[in-house]
């Protein structure tokens, strides 16, 4: 026969003692850590007022997106606004200036289609004007000397209408500020010369070229000799819409777009070639920059032009 089990009082009420020590034991911990919680709590205050993703951290919650693998995978609800890819120029670190010893740049300037695009004023459609100044070009009209005379004998006076490129004032002014800007042209000084008066009111150009200054090559004419402004070349570029205007120069020659009233939204000043002269204004020789953006010895060639004697 099995043995009957036999019920004991003293061993129940030890049970139950047991049972009531751990409750008791639970409630401690869980009194002890809200404690520790509000001191947490307490210090934060102290040290300045918590936020209510810390809050929420101390009783075990978490914010996605504050750490952990949730961090990666946004929510749905969260709408995340990219980084900007450059910095906002009114906040940009100002650029080194160059040492003493590199002194200036030089920057010559072409002017038809670089800087301004000119129509003789009877020519020019008044659709192409109207749209021109509607979508925020500035032009003007002016009177210009012409190499032509008239039956009595009289140099004939043009009348012309002048697109300034966007960003015109501005990209002469902040250029001025670190090169010596000299204005190289093929235009005729009767027409050149007013023109520039207008657009340079405040007197930028160290110097001014006009056609008598270009050269005569086998290969083209009205090209732009830099020998007559500087037999150094390592500090001097020339921006030019017309690249042959500088076949004799290439390692010093920056091309540009051309610019003319149709172009409403050109930006090649500020945003293209203002960065790259600023780049240069801190070079010891310009000429490498150059050729490993524009290889122009090898687009001359390319165009039947050979190569000059001018190192790389």
């Amino acid at each position: 026969m099995a043995a009957a089990e036999v019920f004991s009082p003293t061993a129940a009420a030890a049970a139950q003692q047991q049972q009531r020590g751990k409750a008791a034991s639970q409630a401690w911990r869980a009194v002890v850590g809200w404690i520790g919680f509000l001191l947490q709590v307490l210090l934060q205050i102290l040290r300045g007022t918590p936020s209510c993703a810390q809050l929420l951290s101390f009783v075990g919650f978490r914010y996605p997106l504050l750490s952990g693998p949730a961090a990666s995978e946004p929510s749905p609800e969260v709408a995340f606004m990219p980084l900007r890819s450059e910095i906002p120029a009114d906040v940009a670190p100002a650029p080194a200036t160059p040492p003493d010893s590199l002194g200036r740049l030089t920057v010559v300037l072409d002017l038809d289609e670089t800087l301004v695009s000119a129509y003789e004023s009877s020519s020019l459609p008044a659709i192409v004007r109207t749209q021109a100044v509607e979508a925020g070009l500035h032009c003007f009209d002016m009177e210009c000397i012409s190499s032509d005379k008239d039956v009595d004998g009289k140099q004939k006076v043009n009348h012309v209408t002048v697109f300034e490129r966007p960003g015109l004032h501005e990209f002469l002014q902040k250029t001025s500020e670190f090169a010596d800007l000299i204005l190289f042209t093929a235009g005729l000084e009767g027409y050149a010369r007013p023109l520039v008066d207008r657009i340079d009111v405040h007197n930028r150009f160290r110097l001014r070229l006009y056609r008598p200054s270009t050269v005569t090559t086998e290969f083209r004419e009205h090209v732009k000799d830099l020998s007559c402004v500087s037999k150094d070349f390592c500090r001097m570029v020339i921006v030019d819409n017309n690249p042959f205007s500088f076949i004799l120069q290439p390692l010093n020659g920056i091309p540009c777009v051309p610019f003319s009233a149709g172009q409403h939204s050109d930006d090649q000043l500020m945003t293209v070639i203002f960065p790259l002269l600023k780049h240069l204004s801190v070079q010891k020789d310009v000429r490498p920059v150059l050729y490993e953006r524009f290889h122009m010895p090898e687009w001359f060639q390319k165009h039947g032009i050979p190569q000059t004697n001018q190192a790389v």
